[in-house]
């Protein structure tokens, strides 16, 4: 091999080395919410712009031959939000097809599993009627343990922000 063909292949391997390796973090964070599968139920408190609370039920499920996490968020049995986790690239994507009507799409900004913290941030949105509009901005995602998670919504309408912290625990490790 000469030389300018052995300096191309290490190019070419360190490359791929650094795309490996700026992936793992997110690969992780999928398989983390991946371990998420299953029914779980809790509670949710709305503060600042909004003000609500109540009982809250999951499902999560994988789709798409296992690249892709469905949360489906729901009012006693009945479907209300669904997010889908996956990723794109090296990054962590989620996208949220709100009660708002819009489908806010989040890019994990911040990975830390050794907290169980995953923190997404606001890319865009289709079928947001203006910047103004309601639209969740944001996601904070604390993996307690295996049977434990908290959520933190970010939602914003105009210059009014509201969060709905999400308190989850597993009822039971099939979906349904």
């Amino acid at each position: 091999m000469n030389l300018k063909v052995l300096w191309i292949v290490l190019g070419c391997a360190a490359t791929i080395s650094a795309f490996s390796a700026e992936q793992t973090e997110s690969f992780k964070a999928l398989g983390q919410i991946k371990a998420l599968i299953g029914n779980w139920s809790g509670t949710f408190q709305w503060t600042g712009g909004r003000n609500d609370s109540g009982s809250i039920n999951a499902s999560y499920y994988l789709t798409g031959n296992g690249s892709a996490l469905v949360e489906n968020l729901m009012n006693e049995s009945t479907p209300v939000m669904p997010s889908v986790y996956h990723l794109d690239g090296r990054d962590l994507r989620m996208t949220h097809f709100c009660g708002a009507q819009n489908q806010p799409r989040l890019k994990a900004r911040r990975i830390d599993l050794d907290h169980g913290a995953i923190d997404f941030e606001f890319v865009d949105a289709t079928n947001l009627r203006s910047p103004d509009a309601p639209h969740v901005h944001g996601l904070e995602i604390r993996l307690i343990h295996a049977n434990h998670l908290t959520l933190m919504f970010l939602f914003q309408s105009g210059s009014v922000e509201s969060r709905e912290q999400i308190n989850l625990k597993r009822t039971e490790t099939r979906p349904s």
